[in-house]
């Protein structure tokens, strides 16, 4: 059984706790509080696999050094390493198409599509269970066959920021970086439908806009085009889903 946990979904901040029967917990990123982790999954840092993070923006990285000193071990691109001028031994890096070991989870990386170098996209395997992490990426270049979780970027709807460009209460420089950094429901529903979903048994929308996204609309879109159920992951402390 895998049990999804997202301790924080937006661009204050990401974090997001995965379980599977017989292995050690995995977090994938760490862009809140080192405490904020903690509470979130039960004051349990030491027992945990490590942690895969995507890339070095601070709502994705921000409790690393912490996570370090507490002896976990932190998955990244050597790029996110440079980015982040830290030096730990317990920092490992990973390169893209390559499978690495992770506590027992089989993970392998991939190239995402943001405005930072380095960042990564997930494919992890625990058992039966084969998910893919995709957050920060205005599209996917790759397509995934055996998927039975996907945990995805939906940060805004190209329509709602279209709108928003047009009636000037979102500015052009800023629409424009929107969209090629960040995943679109239109982008998604596209990219989705691209891959082999006849497995998949949830999809959990991640990092949705505060102000070019809802919330409502996204889950039945994505999930009327894919017949597959979907969840929003919390903003802020979430719980099992």
């Amino acid at each position: 059984m895998i049990t999804f946990s997202p301790l924080a979904s937006s661009s204050a901040g990401c974090a997001y706790f995965i379980t599977a029967d017989g292995l050690p917990p995995l977090l994938i990123d760490a862009g809140i509080p080192f405490k904020q982790i903690q509470e979130g999954i039960g004051f349990s840092a030491t027992q945990l696999a490590g942690c895969l993070v995507s890339h070095a923006h601070g709502d994705h990285c921000k409790a690393v050094k912490q996570l370090l000193r507490t002896g976990v071990k932190v998955y990244a691109h050597p790029a996110t390493w440079l980015h982040m001028d830290i030096s730990s031994p317990f920092a490992r890096i990973v390169q893209p198409k390559r499978q690495y070991d992770v506590g027992g989870w089989k993970v392998t990386p991939f190239e995402a599509e943001h405005d930072l170098e380095g960042t990564l996209g997930f494919v992890v395997e625990a058992g039966p269970y084969k998910l893919l992490y995709l957050t920060d990426s205005a599209y996917c270049r790759y397509t995934f066959e055996g998927l039975t979780h996907i945990f995805i970027e939906c940060n805004h709807s190209w329509a709602i920021v279209k709108k928003k460009a047009i009636g000037g209460s979102l500015s052009t420089h800023r629409a424009g970086r929107t969209a090629r950094t960040h995943m679109s429901l239109e982008k998604l529903i596209e990219m989705l439908k691209s891959n082999d979903l006849s497995k998949v048994e949830k999809i959990y929308l991640l990092h949705l806009s505060d102000t070019n996204s809802d919330e409502v609309a996204f889950k039945e879109a994505v999930q009327r085009a894919t017949g597959v159920p979907v969840y929003i992951a919390s903003k802020g402390a979430g719980v099992s889903i």
